[in-house]
């Protein structure tokens, strides 16, 4: 038998439209603002040339 308390304690309800009220207004105010890309760090940047410049000198190796 499927679900005996949801019969006697509530039934189901479906809503239509828009809700009266947003359910967390700072996560609709925080969604609006929505933040952009973020710039990484400069261990990261550091990293990621490091990372550019070995591919670089491996594909000037194999051209070779």
């Amino acid at each position: 038998m499927a679900n005996k308390a949801l019969a006697t304690r509530q039934k189901m309800q479906f809503r239509v439209g828009p809700s009266p009220k947003p359910r967390n207004p700072v996560a609709v105010a925080a969604k609006l603002r929505s933040a952009g890309p973020h710039v990484k760090t400069p261990s990261g940047q550091r990293q990621a040339a490091k990372r550019a410049l070995a591919k670089a000198l491996l594909k000037k190796h194999d051209e070779e």
